[in-house]
């Protein structure tokens, strides 16, 4: 019980990448960028490790981006001619620049396969996968294909599918969408996101998750959260997502004004809670880490329970993100002697 991991992404080395950057150029090409991710991987590992985690990632260290990582292997999209976009409901106020849908997708082959069969050999822990989730995907695109968001994610999920069932023929344990705009357009995750998720897990002979946050702790979500006054969402996708195929949910309760409460609207399903704020340099405290766990556990099973941090760590410093990995096995280890003590 109380098993704990991360999200997914861990800070990358200045090796690849300058420090704290998140849309990166790689400072290294050809096999010298191979060696470089593969030390990176092994890195993250060690990091994961050393701070005694049950369920471990490669902290994404080879993705440029969480949505890129995986749009990039796909015919069908323009990355060279670039179109700005407002994503994520214009919640934060600003245009990205989105590689543009121009033809119809197509998968060349697996992605991040190779990728998982590296971790499995370097690790006897049991691994999870991130992939990005069909709606999240969709809204970062320039859509001059589909021309319609919902078949465009219909699309999406297809692929994601064909990716995640090579994922756990490689040995993937947790195979984990990420869907934040789960927490933006409730609408359409009631119309169309639940199913398009659900066609993404369809026959995955492995655990399957799904993480909704509020983003990472950069400084733009960062100035959205310090202002907004409701914390609703889950009220409305937990509900939803509880009788779904999905086996995991990932909700986001350190840093956010979300009532743990509603953690009760998922019942029966495994729940990642986020007790590791991602949005500051300031490592918790074992002790905040044990109390934000038994909060958790007014409406989740022991069993049910995953420790978790509220996003990925890759804006956090490789310092700060060892201490909040410590802290967070820690904080899980003084509540499981607790429930242990009460048997």
């Amino acid at each position: 019980m109380l098993r704990t991991m991360i999200v997914g992404s861990l800070p990358r080395p200045t090796w690849l990448v300058p420090s704290g950057e998140m849309y990166v150029q790689w400072k290294l090409d050809g096999m010298s960028l191979t060696e470089g991710q593969d030390d990176a991987v092994l890195l993250a590992l060690t990091d994961q490790r050393e701070a005694g985690l049950d369920i471990v990632t490669d902290g994404e260290q080879r993705r440029r981006h969480y949505i890129w990582g995986f749009v990039e292997g796909l015919d069908g999209i323009d990355f060279k001619q670039l179109a700005k976009i407002s994503t994520r409901g214009g919640r934060y106020g600003n245009q990205l620049d989105a590689a543009r849908v121009v033809g119809p997708l197509k998968r060349r082959n697996s992605i991040v396969r190779d990728d998982v069969r590296f971790l499995k050999q370097h690790t006897d822990k049991p691994i999870k996968v991130t992939l990005p989730g069909p709606m999240t995907t969709a809204d970062t695109l320039a859509d001059e294909y589909y021309r319609d968001r919902r078949t465009l994610a219909g699309e999406l999920a297809k692929l994601l599918n064909e990716e995640a069932h090579e994922l756990v023929e490689a040995g993937a344990d947790i195979v984990q969408f990420d869907e934040p705009c789960f927490n933006i357009y409730l609408d359409e995750v009631e119309k169309w996101g639940i199913r398009a998720l659900e066609d993404a897990v369809k026959g995955i002979k492995a655990k399957t998750a799904v993480h909704i946050c509020y983003g990472y702790g950069v400084g733009i979500v960062l100035k959205w959260k310090t202002k907004n006054t409701d914390w609703s969402h889950y009220w409305r996708t937990l509900p939803l997502l509880r009788t779904s195929a999905v086996d995991m949910i990932s909700v986001e309760c350190a840093a956010s004004g979300v009532d743990p409460a509603v953690l009760a609207e998922a019942k029966g399903k495994d729940l990642m809670v986020g007790v590791i704020d991602v949005g500051t340099e300031e490592v918790e405290t074992p002790e905040k880490v044990a109390a934000r766990i038994r909060a958790a556990l007014r409406y989740v099973d022991p069993d049910r329970l995953y420790p978790c941090t509220d996003c990925g760590l890759i804006p956090r410093s490789r310092a700060t993100a060892r201490g909040k990995m410590k802290a967070l096995a820690a904080g899980a280890a003084i509540v499981r002697a607790e429930l242990n003590a009460q048997r």
